[in-house]
């Protein structure tokens, strides 16, 4: 069979699946994605084609400031339609279509390949009630950026209608999509490789003069990048007490400066820049340790040896981190919003606190450093339920592949 999978910033979320499907002979597996990204990124598999698309121009100064976005998407999804048309030219046809329609990618595919069979990843649904927006008092959202929302779902409304089927990674997330295209949409995660994602007793990590290993009392946190929607602030406002508190402990602090979510900042702040500042001297910085992004092997690394890990999120698309962190034995405090509410139940794979709840943060790391033993069963279980429900080799991707082929 022939597979085309679509994704600006291939592999994202399908790495997994189209590695399988490639190492199948009988299949041909073609990505398309944007040329500033993919050609950063090193060749996924030997026997994946990759195709790229490149953006012309960008959104008209005149626009509506609601259809900047639309437009951009416009723009992404004709690029795709003419890169698709080439194939088509070229003699491939593909049998099934995967594509992420959040950027704009998917709009005209069905057009291309009317007779493909067409799956669509939808990630998020944005809406002004009960979820992200408006979620955290210190940063509201104008009734002018509610009713932009709408137009920011437009083209996973055209992707909702065309597509043949849909996939979401948890429950929750295809909770906040229209009740009308619920049925159409089945829970399908990419999966965790438990094999690879799995605690160390031994595990070290070294960066620069750094030394640290399992064993020592470590407090991890990681994000993508270092913003709100993932409660770094929360976090950074614990630390004054936190380490008054834990007078050995070390918090190595994962994620990069910039701003996958939510409002950025004006150009040359970042998020990571605002809390050091306001926080001042209340924080012995010699014993927090900004890494920036890390290497994959070397992230795993920073969850085997945690002591302590935290997370949380607003109610937004769950992280892979939690749940990396979950398989690799972490002894996890996190926040209880829906999405971690769906996978850890309070006391039994970790430990919950209310997002905005500082002192419940620090009550809460404090109980696990003082009484390891008493969370050995927390941290057993926390990897059991990923095997359970998240493992790639044994649940995801049979799942996939049985639903693709």
């Amino acid at each position: 069979m022939n597979y085309l999978f679509v994704h600006q910033n291939f592999p994202g979320q399908f790495l997994h699946i189209a590695r399988a499907l490639a190492d199948d002979a009988g299949h041909r597996v073609v990505c398309l994605g944007d040329k500033v990204n993919l050609d950063q990124r090193p060749q996924e598999h030997s026997k994946i084609q990759r195709i790229f698309y490149q953006l012309a121009e960008e959104s008209g100064r005149q626009t509506h400031h609601y259809l900047l976005g639309f437009e951009s998407q416009i723009r992404r999804g004709q690029a795709v339609a003419k890169a698709a048309l080439a194939l088509l030219k070229e003699g491939f046809k593909p049998d099934v279509v995967i594509a992420h329609p959040g950027w704009g990618e998917a709009l005209f595919l069905k057009d291309v390949f009317p007779q493909a069979r067409h799956i669509s990843y939808f990630e998020f649904f944005y809406s002004s009630k009960g979820a992200d927006v408006n979620f955290d008092p210190q940063f509201p959202s104008t009734l002018d950026e509610q009713l932009k929302l709408r137009i920011r779902n437009s083209a996973q409304m055209h992707a909702l209608l065309t597509a043949d089927m849909g996939i979401s990674p948890t429950h929750w997330q295809k909770s906040q999509y229209p009740s009308e295209f619920l049925p159409k949409i089945q829970i399908l995660h990419e999966g965790i490789d438990t094999g690879q994602v799995k605690p160390d007793p031994q595990a070290s990590f070294e960066r620069g003069e750094l030394r640290f290993q399992s064993g020592e009392e470590i407090i991890t946190y990681v994000s993508r990048n270092l913003e709100p929607y993932r409660g770094f602030h929360v976090f950074m406002d614990s630390l004054p007490e936190l380490l008054t508190r834990r007078p050995n402990a070390q918090v190595l602090i994962v994620g990069g400066d910039a701003v996958s979510y939510g409002k950025s900042l004006p150009p040359g702040q970042t998020y990571r820049q605002q809390y050091t500042e306001k926080l001042k001297d209340s924080v012995d910085w010699a014993r927090v340790h900004f890494l920036g992004r890390l290497p994959y092997a070397q992230y795993l690394k920073v969850l085997q040896i945690s002591s302590v890990h935290v997370y949380l999120s607003y109610p937004f698309v769950l992280s892979w981190s939690m749940l990396e962190a979950m398989s690799a034995g972490c002894a996890l405090v996190a926040s209880r919003t829906p999405p971690v509410q769906e996978v850890i139940e309070d006391g039994k794979q970790g430990v919950l606190f209310d997002f905005f709840n500082t002192s419940a943060l620090v009550e809460s790391v404090n109980a696990v450093l003082s009484n390891p033993q008493d969370y050995v069963t927390v941290r057993a279980r926390a990897r059991e339920t990923i095997i359970e429900r998240y493992d790639l080799r044994s649940i995801c991707l049979p799942q996939w592949l049985k639903l693709l082929n």
